[in-house]
């Protein structure tokens, strides 16, 4: 598949006019195109017609990068190396954010593009008026054949190929056509899915399809014919996705909400969380990425307007909830997709929440009855999808799914049920809520209403079982996944936090995300510069760059299970204090009360502290590093043996130490 403007064999562009390819270029733009981009085509063409005259190969003009919603300037194939150019026309100096940009262009590719993965790839960053760079063709920090970024000005691209082709050429010549018939299998942040969703991306564009991951779209299908269903029939149903941390359950939410959007038909779709973080940073995320477009076709689009616009497709489930108890009337929206929906309120939560802040007496429902019934209200059909992760709870008065079953059979008997297959895993606590409806009419039960791979790590599917065999002391499994995994995820383990800061530096290239998580039980970490109880907005943990001392780029600020759910890094660094701590005998789960550790024995407590560090371990899609602090002799809030035990246990797994 071409995914270019322009491409053709290198000699047949020499011998073709500047106008002609001009043209092409202009044909293909999606936007009305600008005088200045005109004339940074033009520059590029002539420039490369003049410094290409002595090579052969092929050449790509606006070549797509669909996972990142933007295009190569030019790309280059030469014997058996890609190079990837990144022009700045008129630019004076080599600007960091450039760097980057080429550099995440080219990760693009090795990741995410099949037959690029084995290549060579050189990215080049060509700011015309710059100053001379030295030229440095150095081997990249992952040791992949993906080089670090040369800088040039419009004098010494000629050079770089010249000294790249001598030095790096050594594998066979890439074949144009298989290369350019090469699958592209991005598998995207929930950031970039959700910003791709929203701009008419299908689920297909921006989702693996290899053998080793679920098709995303047969689940996205099945719901799909649930509600064509439903609408045609005036019925009332209800699904249950589940799957694995990172399998794509949010993704298959905001592609159900973007794809059952159509105002003239009067359909309206809404993807709804408790996960107030989540909700912000895509919400953000999106209105950012609205005014950039509106910039790019020369309309003008405030952040305000942007923001109101995004708000009907990504809610607060709580801004829903409430304009429920002030409307009586149906929503607007015949379907609605709860994301977690295991994290919704009990009866006893949700009933003291309304008694105090809403100032609702007489409020006897659990959260998922009453979003249940909101939907209830329309006379003729709708839909509601419950995206359920196992192991997720993570805070007081969350019902569980069994709390949407056990409304449906009190109060719904006439919604039909489709769930997953899977929802009688044990993780999923269904199992007496699951034996009292066996016997009721129009409950469906489909294997593709679950996700069983994670797509949130490409390098390694199995994170999210090594953490739960690390978990429930299955010591011998986890070793055996970690075997598995480990060539393509790397874990390191160690007790310095200077070391863990400076392994996350090394590994990360491009804007590729990093930060540390910790628990919120994590109180003793403060000789550490780490104070779960200093707040942060996740907006600016998770959106702003480099340079912002707010980002999680400056391993300042620290996010907590709560910011993190849903969301995920590339390279994580996991801060383990003493509230969690191995023993022989079982986990110990500890809370900090004034000037010491308390046992927490309530069991519901002790889930929340566990799937914590579930949530925690399983943020990074492309490695970690866990730190386990050495504790101070000094320091009875601080005690070595608070730390050795659980160190020690994640050593003898397999980890590697630094």
């Amino acid at each position: 598949m071409n995914r270019a403007y322009y491409s053709d064999e290198i000699k047949t562009f020499l011998t073709s006019s500047t106008n002609e390819i001009l043209g092409i270029l202009a044909d293909k733009n999606e936007f009305a195109t600008e005088q200045t981009q005109k004339d940074a085509w033009k520059f590029q063409i002539e420039y490369l017609q003049e410094v290409l005259k002595d090579y052969s190969g092929s050449i790509y003009f606006e070549y797509a990068i669909p996972r990142m919603g933007k295009r190569i300037d030019v790309l280059l194939i030469i014997k058996s190396i890609l190079f990837v150019v990144e022009f700045k026309v008129g630019d004076r100096e080599y600007a960091s954010h450039a760097i980057d940009q080429v550099w995440d262009y080219a990760l693009d590719l090795k990741n995410f593009h099949e037959t690029s993965h084995n290549k060579t790839i050189v990215p080049i960053l060509l700011a015309t008026k710059a100053k001379d760079a030295v030229m440095s063709i150095s081997s990249s920090k992952q040791d992949d054949n993906l080089y670090d970024p040369v800088k040039t000005n419009d004098k010494g691209l000629g050079e770089i190929i010249s000294y790249t082709l001598l030095f790096l050429d050594g594998q066979d010549a890439i074949n144009k056509q298989e290369w350019e018939n090469g699958r592209y299998q991005p598998t995207p942040t929930i950031i970039e899915a959700a910003t791709a969703l929203y701009n008419n991306h299908t689920v297909k564009d921006i989702s693996r399809n290899d053998a080793l991951a679920i098709n995303l779209s047969k689940t996205t299908d099945e719901i799909t014919k649930v509600i064509q269903q439903s609408r045609n029939n005036s019925e009332k149903s209800i699904c249950f996705v589940t799957g694995v941390p990172g399998a794509g359950k949010t993704l298959v939410g905001l592609n159900i909400a973007t794809s059952h959007f159509d105002k003239e038909s009067e359909l309206y779709s809404v993807f709804l969380s408790g996960n107030g973080p989540l909700v912000k940073v895509l919400q953000e995320a999106l209105a950012i990425d609205k005014v950039s477009r509106a910039k790019a076709k020369g309309e003008k689009l405030t952040k305000k307007v942007a923001r109101s616009e995004v708000q009907t497709f990504i809610q607060n489930v709580h801004h829903f909830r409430d304009e429920g108890l002030r409307d009586k009337a149906p929503p607007i929206e015949h379907v609605t997709l709860f994301d977690e929906a295991q994290r919704a309120w009990t009866k006893e939560q949700t009933t003291s929440f309304m008694k105090q802040k809403k100032g609702v007496p007489d409020f006897n429902k659990s959260e998922p009855e009453f979003l249940i019934s909101c939907l209830d209200r329309h006379p003729d059909w709708a839909v509601v999808v419950c995206l359920v992760g196992g192991g997720q709870e993570i805070n007081t008065g969350e019902a569980g799914i069994s709390e949407w079953i056990s409304a449906l059979e009190r109060s719904f008997p006439d919604w039909k049920i489709h769930m997953s297959t899977q929802l009688t895993d044990s993780e999923y606590n269904t199992e007496k809520i699951l034996q009292k409806i066996e016997s009721r009419k129009n409950v469906f039960h489909s294997d593709s209403l679950h996700l069983s791979v994670s797509m949130r790590s490409f390098r390694a599917e199995n994170v999210s079982l090594l953490v739960k065999k690390i978990l429930d002391f299955d010591k011998d499994s986890a070793k055996k996944t970690l075997a598995e995994l480990k060539d393509k995820y790397p874990i390191v383990l160690t007790r310095d936090f200077s070391k863990a800061k400076t392994w996350l530096k090394t590994k990360a290239r491009g804007t590729q995300r990093y930060g540390i998580v910790v628990s919120s039980q994590a109180q003793r970490l403060k000789p550490y510069a780490i104070d779960v109880k200093s707040a942060i907005d996740p907006v600016n943990w998770f959106l702003k760059g480099k340079d912002d001392v707010r980002s999680s780029y400056y391993l300042e600020d620290v996010a907590t299970e709560f910011h993190v759910q849903g969301l995920e890094l590339d390279w994580a660094c996991i801060a383990w204090d003493g509230d969690f701590r191995y023993t022989h005998d079982g986990w110990q789960y500890k809370s900090f009360k004034g000037n010491k550790w308390q046992n927490i024995k309530k069991k519901e407590r002790q889930l929340y502290l566990r799937n914590a560090y579930r949530v925690l371990l399983t943020r990074a899609r492309q490695g970690m590093v866990i730190v386990v602090p050495q504790g101070d002799k000094e320091d009875p809030t601080r005690l070595p043996e608070f730390y050795d035990d659980t160190f020690e246990y994640l050593k003898s797994i397999g980890f590697a130490v630094l």
